[in-house]
């Protein structure tokens, strides 16, 4: 018989679906929110308030008879929501056991200040968080830093700590999601992405045969420019995030992208309201499942 992890690496290895990204953290959930319908004078930013609206939102969307494995394959939540409960089962035993969904841990604290064209990230403190990821039965982390302009020197330094840390999260028996994101609206993001390529190759060849990632990546300016990546023997799956795109720019810009699949937040979310009805919920909720899930098919 299969272990959970087994039958979960097979589902993320080689189902149909993308990954819901449901981890918007302290500095993007008051944005989040407030495209949720809920004003920023009924909560304190940072504070319990705040996190019990969005674990409220996040709920409504998890529990959706919409929102289950047949179509997503793995959900990222962020530390507070793991450390919640839906329907009195701990958030991440409630993903697998009740919609076939792996879950995964948003790990990164935020991003450090611009220098050399891209944002880092800040110190992580991973020992504790892991051991209690393990616990709670997470099969895998996201991190993410951003790359602004084509600094090739920025750019290596913002790889190699990704990889860094990918490392570490391997050997503890989780598969981490890489994510070098590339702004969307920098001037120089074609260049940035070719750079990016060269190096997230150059550090992919390093790992050993065990120590197996996953990439999430701004869909490239030129279409199917991380193939090598999708082919790689130590790469899981290449996931596409939506960098700010609205669903439809993002879902055609994905169509193009032989094997990425997606892993879209606000294009996941747009257009959800807590004003709505359950049924018109469900329904916007399935619609926009429906069209990520076909254009991350669309490519494979």
């Amino acid at each position: 018989m299969s272990s959970t992890f087994e039958t979960q690496m097979e589902k993320m290895k080689s189902a149909d679906g993308f990954i819901a990204a449901l981890d918007q953290s302290g500095g993007s959930t008051p944005k989040a929110l407030r495209l949720y319908g809920i004003p920023d004078d009924t909560y304190k930013v940072g504070e319990r308030s705040m996190f019990d609206a969005v674990h409220e939102m996040r709920s409504r969307i998890i529990m959706s008879p919409s929102f289950n494995g047949d179509r997503i394959l793995g959900a990222i939540l962020f530390e507070d929501t793991m450390d919640r409960k839906i329907e009195n089962k701990a958030t991440a035993t409630y993903l697998w056991e009740e919609k076939g969904i792996v879950p995964f841990l948003k790990v990164d604290k935020g991003l450090e200040e611009e220098k050399d064209g891209v944002q880092l990230m800040k110190p992580m403190y991973l020992t504790e968080l892991l051991a209690k990821a393990k616990k709670a039965g997470i099969f895998g982390t996201k991190m993410r830093s951003l790359i602004l302009l084509a600094n090739d020197h920025g750019i290596k330094k913002n790889v190699d700590q990704q990889f860094a840390i990918a490392k570490k999260i391997c050997a503890e028996g989780f598969i981490p999601i890489i994510e070098p994101e590339v702004n969307i609206k920098s001037p120089e993001k074609e260049e940035a992405e070719a750079i990016l390529k060269i190096c997230l190759m150059e550090s992919l060849n390093k790992l050993g045969p065990d120590e197996k990632v996953m990439l999430k990546l701004t869909i490239p300016t030129v279409d199917n420019l991380y193939m090598d990546c999708i082919r790689h023997p130590n790469v899981v799956r290449v996931f596409a995030l939506s960098g700010g795109y609205s669903r439809n720019e993002a879902n055609s810009h994905l169509s193009r992208q032989d094997g990425m699949v997606a892993s879209f937040s606000r294009a996941l979310t747009e257009g959800l309201k807590t004003t709505l009805m359950a049924d018109e919920f469900d329904t916007m909720l399935d619609n926009s499942i429906g069209t990520i899930f076909f254009a991350s098919k669309a490519g494979i």
